[in-house]
This record gives C-alpha cells, sequence and structure tokens, in this order.
C-alpha cells in the first residue's frame, strides 16, 4: 500500500459540525461551526495550555457544545479523554470520587452543577490542575467557598455562546470580595474580540451599559438554511478588514 499521507480535502474555513440550540426563544437552529473555530478554541490559546499530560473529563453530553472543547481539546493536543457517565457527573460526591481515580486534571462544569458539588463535596476539585465553569449567572457566596477551602490549582469563569465556539472569554478567579454579588467574565480568549456597542456601533465609556459584541476566529458561520436569522445576528464588524 501506499505510505504516503493522503491529500487532505477540506480546509480550516470549512465546517466542523452543526451544533442546534434553541437559547431563549425555543425554536431549534442550527449553527454552523467551522474548523477554525475549533482549533481556535485548544490550540495556542492563552487560558488553557493542555499537552499530552492532561486528563480532560468529558462531562457534557454531545449534544451540548462544551464537548467541543472536552473533545478536541484533548484530540488536538494529545491529551487523553476521560469519559464520565451522565449519572457519575450529576453526583458530587461520585465525581468527586471520579476525578481522584481517573487522575483528571481539566474539568468544565456548568455553574448550576458547580455550585451543587461545591456544596455537597467541597473537596472535590482540590486534585484539578484547571476547572472551568459557566454558562449560567453566578453565585459568588460560592466562589467565595470553594477558593476559602480546597480549590483546584487554577479556577477559570467562561463565557460564550454556541455562535462563538463555545468560549468566548474568560476569568482566572483568584479572589471575591466579600461585596461582590457576581465574578467577571474577564476578557476574551485568544483570536477572539469582545466589543461593548450603542445602537450606532459605536464603543461605550467605561461604566456605560451597551451590548455585547463577539468577533474573532471563533465566529459561527451562520444558522444552517436561516439566511435572514444569519444576517440579523451575525453583522459587519466595523473594526476589523475582515467582514
Amino acid at each position: 500500500e501506499r505510505d504516503d499521507d493522503p491529500p487532505v480535502a477540506g480546509t480550516i474555513d470549512d465546517a466542523a459540525y452543526v451544533i442546534y440550540t434553541s437559547g431563549s426563544t425555543g425554536r431549534a437552529k442550527g449553527v454552523v461551526v467551522p474548523q477554525r473555530g475549533v482549533v481556535r478554541l485548544v490550540c495556542n490559546t492563552d487560558y488553557v495550555a493542555l499537552d499530552g499530560f492532561d486528563r480532560i473529563a468529558q462531562a457534557s453530553n454531545a449534544s451540548f457544545d462544551a464537548a467541543t472543547f472536552e473533545i478536541w481539546g484533548a484530540l488536538l493536543t494529545g491529551a487523553c479523554t476521560v469519559g464520565i457517565h451522565k449519572d457519575v457527573a450529576l453526583s458530587p460526591s461520585e465525581l468527586a470520587a471520579a476525578i481522584r481515580r481517573d487522575r483528571i486534571t481539566t474539568l468544565f462544569l456548568t455553574t448550576a452543577l458547580f455550585n451543587q458539588v461545591v456544596r455537597e463535596a467541597p473537596e472535590a476539585f482540590s486534585p484539578l490542575r484547571t476547572l472551568l465553569f459557566g454558562g449560567e449567572a453566578v453565585d459568588a457566596a460560592i466562589v467565595r467557598e470553594l477558593l476559602r477551602g480546597s480549590p483546584p490549582q487554577r479556577l477559570l469563569h467562561v463565557y460564550g455562546p454556541t455562535e462563538c465556539t463555545t468560549f468566548a472569554s474568560w476569568h482566572l478567579v483568584k479572589d471575591v470580595a466579600g461585596e461582590a454579588t457576581t465574578v467577571s467574565i474577564g476578557g476574551p480568549i485568544g483570536y477572539t474580540q469582545l466589543y461593548v456597542l450603542d445602537r450606532r456601533f459605536e464603543p461605550v465609556p467605561i461604566g456605560v451599559p451597551g451590548e455585547l459584541y463577539v468577533g474573532g476566529d471563533g465566529l459561527a458561520h451562520g444558522y444552517l438554511d436561516r439566511p435572514e436569522l444569519t444576517a440579523d445576528r451575525f453583522v459587519p464588524n466595523p473594526f476589523s478588514g475582515q467582514p
């Protein structure tokens, strides 16, 4: 048989997958995510440094875009994916045991599940190199409780809609002030831009409310077979040479 590499037909701009999300509308829409977005999420980025020594838990359902980080974070960096059964992921004590038994180094949890584990198994996360949580409003008191107890080496609050390939921003949580009622979503991850703009697409001053816009390599191509919705949500970037 031939021993040379087969030609690669795909490009970084081709679609990697379509994932469905209803958001707050209740009507499912298919988000077309390019290969570029997946690469930007886990390779040569600034919020996490994955390598062949990492053991990344796959605790998310494959229909949830956190699985992109869990699976491709391993496949593109030489790390190991450790499957976590749904029943284990939803049981704080069993999840804590799995983290230790399977020598997991990296774990993402939704904020609601993160809160539950901190309450019921407060030492569960101490073996982790990196714990990421996000997707819902944060209870600052829960985060303070973890930091005062048995925190992981790095605790990251991450944010991002499905349309921006899982994560768009990150914040390394080292402390939470006693009067704080939430935790910052931080700044953009690598190859990503965040803008807070007014109705005229002009940046607002610090402290002035505006709308958060996300740009960069993580953007999806749009919504599958829904050009009008795509045109409404994916607007031209006035700060970039690329549309």
